[in-house]
């Protein structure tokens, strides 16, 4: 390799916070029309080593070169000077501003002293067909769905002449077409020169689009390997030892139904749906998007309503939409968007994990929390969550951690039936397995859980029963020896043969 190949090189980069050590010596290089991959868990230091590149952190020491020369990143506009752009999981994009402004945000071409809003959109559209994205110009950002608003920023990435591009989890809410696309345009993107940082939790992507993979362990690079390492030797990297079985499901004798569901109706959503988990088994959930898996979990929750049919927990009806009385039956619900619905992020670790159990707590209209504070300690050390301590803002923890603090909570609480919507989305491999054996702890202890997942291998391998969802109806149930992608996704796209209502929602 020449240096004229290498755009970026970073040695010995060192990153603390009060408490936490982020990142210590680590090693880094990008070479001109390469995917680069950075592979690590939850909370490795990924993040914070893109925040320094793009102007978010200033490291502590270490060495940044870009193009060969000693640079110093102090802000954005250090990082888009430099030929560097980032693009994060959550856009960097104003939803009331059309495409064309978007991408040209701070930038617009002017004559006269005024936006040349037709100059503005010509080069806007250029950029558009560069990236394969038929959208107008003029259309307003708020009005595009996941897949369209990636391509607007990597359109945005392209104005700024980037020579080094950051794709942080760029394939984490796509479909598989989706993805195929967003493949496509990053060769091409590689085969111009462009330098891409490639994160991802999805190892099969790795061999797909890599050339080099770097991964980060505990906030130091542990090792630099080509993208045709074998899976296995990826996670003993990753993890710090290897991981035998994926779906380490410890199936037993199930006892009886602690959670049943009979002719539950929310119409134009969900209709005549009826099952029953029992003590000591994991039921799946599965289906296409649209199927209405979430609006029927939420509805027996109580956060939704719905208008016929009955939960019963232990042989007790709930009242219908009163999530209280699910919770003092013993429901637990671990909501698809953590961040969103299952945690408050400027509180605490320690505030959070409490949240479920602070009126029950409570003692004379006064809160216990000498006692809050030892179960939180209790249930973080048994969780094994990742944090400088119980006083640190969740907002701070990566994603695996807060997903355990939001099962945390329910933990707390006694939890017996424990509804789990997407589990894992966005959890790396080595975060995953420990949700995997909390959950084989769970229904070893007779507790219930009812699993909804996209990833279909997860639902097999973790699941007793799956129960396929197709346009609101439950279509059909699968033993776990029964059960295969094949016989899953034949029922997932049926036709339900009974009911005329066409189901709307996710």
């Amino acid at each position: 390799m020449s240096n004229a190949d290498e755009l970026l090189r970073i040695e010995g980069l060192r990153k603390t916070f009060p408490g936490v050590v982020a990142l210590d010596s680590v090693d880094f290089d990008l070479r001109r029309g390469e995917v680069h991959v950075l592979l690590g868990e939850n909370g490795a230091g990924k993040s914070t080593l893109i925040k320094m590149l793009s102007g978010a952190y200033t490291p502590d020491s270490g060495r940044i070169t870009v193009g060969g020369e000693d640079v110093r990143i102090d802000g954005a506009q250090d990082s888009e000077r430099l030929g560097i752009a980032t693009i994060y999981q959550e856009f960097n994009l104003v939803p009331d501003l059309t495409v064309a402004e978007n991408i040209f945000l701070g930038r617009q071409p002017r004559r006269f002293g005024m936006i040349d809003r037709k100059r503005m959109e010509a080069d806007a559209a250029v950029l558009l067909e560069r990236v394969g994205v038929k959208v107008s110009p003029h259309t307003q950002v708020r009005e595009l769905g996941i897949a369209r608003l990636q391509m607007v920023e990597i359109a945005k990435a392209l104005s700024l002449d980037a020579r080094v591009l950051i794709m942080d989890e760029p394939t984490a809410v796509l479909t598989s077409e989706e993805v195929d696309k967003l493949f496509s345009i990053v060769r091409r993107l590689r085969e111009d020169g462009v330098g891409i940082v490639f994160i991802t939790h999805h190892l099969e992507e790795i061999a797909a689009l890599g050339d080099r993979v770097t991964v980060i362990r505990d906030g130091r690079s542990i090792g630099q390997v080509p993208a045709s390492t074998p899976r296995d030797e990826l996670v003993r990297l990753m993890v710090g030892r290897s991981i035998d079985q994926q779906y380490p499901r410890e199936r037993a004798e199930a006892g009886d139904a602690l959670l049943k569901v009979e002719g539950l109706t929310r119409d134009g959503v969900f209709h005549d749906v009826g099952f029953e988990v029992r003590a000591g088994e994991v039921v799946g959930i599965a289906g296409l998007v649209g199927a209405g898996r979430t609006e029927v979990v939420r509805a027996v929750f109580g956060a939704d309503p719905y208008d016929r049919g009955s939960v019963r927990v232990a042989g007790t009806a709930l009242r219908r939409g009163d999530v209280n009385a699910a919770m003092a039956a013993g429901i637990g619900l671990v909501p698809e968007d953590r961040k969103g619905q299952g945690l408050v992020l400027d509180a605490s670790v320690e505030e959070n994990l409490g949240l479920v159990t602070l009126r029950t707590s409570a003692r004379g209209g006064l809160v216990d929390l000498k006692g809050q504070h030892t179960a939180a300690d209790r249930i973080a050390r048994q969780l094994g969550v990742r944090m400088a301590g119980l006083g640190q803002h969740v907002r701070t923890l990566s994603g695996g951690n807060q997903q355990k603090v939001v099962i945390g909570k329910w933990l707390l609480a006694d939890t017996r039936v424990l509804i789990l919507d997407e589990p894992t989305r966005g959890i790396d491999v080595g975060a995953k397995v420990e949700i995997y054996q909390l959950i084989n702890e769970l229904t070893a202890q007779g507790a219930a859980v009812l699993m909804i997942s996209s990833d279909l291998p997860e639902v097999l391998g973790m699941s007793d029963r799956v129960l396929v969802m197709a346009q609101g109806r439950i279509a059909g149930e699968l033993a776990a020896d029964q059960a295969t992608q094949d016989s899953v996704m034949a029922l997932a796209v049926s036709t339900p043969t009974t009911g005329t209502e066409t189901p709307r929602g996710n």
